[in-house]
């Protein structure tokens, strides 16, 4: 494992698991959170972890689409966007997760569109986070 030199540090507690809240500690974040009816929820008004992460890739990924195109001199549009899903299910050892992302990089051609999300997918911290944990799916929109 690598160690990194942290340049920042989120902090946040989460209190009553699947049913309670969740805050940043300087309250930019406060969240309810509630189960799904899938999980086995009431499906209440709160979020879910799995919504949280699939906010927190989308926009991390766009991160790294950025920090690439600047990289190799390609613009990044500003409408560029992504639709992730993340599912959550059974394993023989307990939970995992699934994670798509459909990328959609306007008035970018395909072939620098695809060059642009694979370079994007090594240095994103949440692709480098999920690698060979997780199925992690890159469909270019």
């Amino acid at each position: 494992m690598t160690k990194i030199k942290a340049l920042y540090t989120a902090h946040a507690k989460a209190t009553g698991g699947r049913e309670g809240t969740g805050a940043t500690d300087d309250g930019k974040v406060s969240v309810k959170l509630s189960t799904p009816k899938e999980l086995g929820g009431a499906g209440g008004e709160g979020t879910n972890p799995e919504q949280l992460f699939a906010i927190g890739y989308a926009a991390c990924f766009i991160g790294a689409l950025k920090f690439v195109g600047g990289r190799d001199k390609v613009a990044v549009p500003a409408d560029t966007s992504i639709e992730s899903s993340v599912g959550i299910g059974p394993t023989p050892a307990g939970f995992g997760l699934e994670v798509t992302l459909k990328i959609s990089l306007p008035g970018i051609d395909p072939e620098t569109a695809d060059r642009l999300i694979a370079e994007a997918h090594k240095v994103c911290p949440y692709s480098n986070a999920t690698r060979g944990n997780i199925e992690v799916t890159l469909i270019r929109a």
